[in-house]
C-alpha cells in the first residue's frame, strides 16, 4: 500500500517530490495544484467511454475496458515517472482518491518507486484551498490609487526592500480595467488562480504583513475567492496620489506599443459608459498616435469610478499620502513608514 496524506502533508512533500496528477487533460486544465505534472491514465475521449459504460452496463465491464485502454501505455508511464523521479520518490493523486490514482500508484511500486498519494483526491485539496481562504486570518494591507498612479512599481519596490507582497494582477494575468488583457498571458480559469493564490499566501510569513492592491473583486474573467474579498475589502487602505501629468505619461508608458487594434478594442468596450462622442474622440486620438489625449480621456472615466469605490469603502483605515513626483522607491519608503504606524496581529493559525 502507497502512503495516503491529507492535503497539507502531501503539499509539503511538493519541494522533494514530483507530483503526478493523472486526471484526464481536461480536468487538468481546470484546475490542479500548482506544480504539478499532469500524466493523465486516461485521455478525455477514453474517460468518457469508460464512465458512459460504467452508467449503461456497470462497473465490470467499464474496468475491463479501462485495462484495455490503459495496458499499452504502462511502459510510458514508468519511463515518464523515471524522468521525473530520478530519485525514485513520487507522489499521485486522482479526483477523489479513487481507482486512477490507486491503479497508478501500484503500478509505480511495483516499478521500485516509493509512492504517497493523496486522501480525497484533488476534490479534497480544493476544499482545503477553500477552507483556508475563509479561516486564515491575513495582516493585509492595501495600497490604492487612481489608474495610472503606478501601484504595481510602487508594489514592486517594495518588494524589493524586503515587504511581502501579493501580486493579484500578475497571478490573474490581468490589470483589472478593460485595458487589463494587453500584453498578458492568457488568464488561468478561476480555479486555478484560487489555487495559485493560495499558493502565493502559504509562501508567506503571516507574522508580517502583506501588501496588496486595491483591485476590485473582479480581475478581468477572474474573481477574488470571497474569504480573501471580506478580508481585503476591511484592510488598511493606503491611497496614494501622484500628479496627473506623471499618471498620462505612466499610462503612455504602459500602452503606446500596444497594437492599435488591441487599444481600440479596450475602449470600445467602454463605449456605454464613456459616450459616443468620448469615443469617437479617444478613437481619432489613437489613429494619430495623440497618447495623450487618449490616456486623458481614459482617465476622466476611471477617475469617476475610482471616486465611488473609495467613498464606499469598507476599509478599516483610510489615509492619502501625497506626492510631488512618480518616484517608486520614494513613493515605497513613505508607504513602510506609514504602515509602521499600524500594528496587525498576527494570526496564530497557518494555511
Amino acid at each position: 500500500m502507497s502512503q495516503v496524506l491529507p492535503p497539507e502533508a502531501f503539499l509539503l512533500l511538493r519541494a522533494e517530490r514530483p507530483v503526478f496528477d493523472v486526471r484526464s487533460p481536461s480536468e487538468y486544465a481546470q484546475g490542479h495544484i500548482p506544480g504539478a505534472l499532469n500524466l493523465p491514465l486516461f485521455t478525455d475521449e477514453e474517460r468518457a467511454r469508460v464512465g458512459t459504460l460504467y452508467k449503461q452496463q456497470g462497473a465490470e465491464p467499464a474496468f475491463l475496458l479501462g485495462l484495455r485502454l490503459v495496458g499499452p501505455k504502462l511502459e510510458d508511464f514508468v519511463r515518464a515517472a523515471r524522468k521525473a523521479a530520478p530519485q525514485r520518490q513520487l507522489a499521485v493523486h486522482c479526483w477523489r482518491g479513487g481507482q486512477r490514482s490507486q491503479s497508478m500508484a501500484w503500478l509505480f511500486r511495483q516499478a521500485g518507486f516509493e509512492v504517497v498519494t493523496l486522501e480525497g483526491g484533488y476534490k479534497r485539496y480544493r476544499q482545503h484551498v477553500l477552507d483556508g481562504f475563509e479561516r486564515t486570518e491575513l495582516p493585509l494591507l492595501v495600497l490604492g490609487g487612481k489608474t495610472g498612479s503606478g501601484k504595481t512599481k510602487v508594489l514592486r519596490a517594495l518588494q524589493h526592500m524586503g515587504e511581502q507582497v501579493l501580486d493579484l494582477e500578475a497571478l490573474a494575468h490581468h490589470k483589472g480595467s478593460s485595458f487589463g488583457a494587453i500584453g498578458e498571458a492568457p488568464q488561468p480559469t478561476s480555479e486555478q488562480f484560487e489555487n495559485n493564490l493560495f499558493d502565493a499566501i502559504k509562501s508567506f510569513d503571516l507574522r508580517r504583513r502583506i501588501w496588496v492592491e486595491n483591485e476590485s473583486r473582479s480581475i478581468g474573467r477572474i474573481y477574488l475567492p470571497m474569504g480573501f474579498w471580506r478580508q481585503k475589502q476591511v484592510a488598511p487602505l493606503l491611497n496614494i496620489e501622484i500628479p496627473h501629468e506623471c499618471r498620462i505619461q505612466n499610462l503612455i508608458n504602459d500602452y503606446a506599443a500596444a497594437p492599435l487594434s488591441e487599444l481600440e478594442a479596450a475602449f470600445r468596450r467602454l463605449e456605454k459608459r464613456l459616450g459616443g462622442l468620448c469615443l469617437k474622440t479617444a478613437l481619432e486620438a489613437l489613429q494619430r498616435q495623440d497618447f495623450a489625449t487618449a490616456a486623458e480621456l481614459a482617465l476622466a472615466y476611471y477617475d469617476k469610478t475610482y471616486r465611488f469605490e473609495l467613498e464606499n469603502s469598507c476599509a478599516s483605515t483610510i489615509e492619502a499620502l501625497v506626492f510631488a513626483n512618480a518616484d517608486a522607491d520614494e513613493i515605497a519608503n513613505q508607504c513602510r513608514q506609514w504602515a509602521d504606524k499600524y500594528h496587525l496581529e498576527p494570526s496564530p493559525q497557518t494555511l
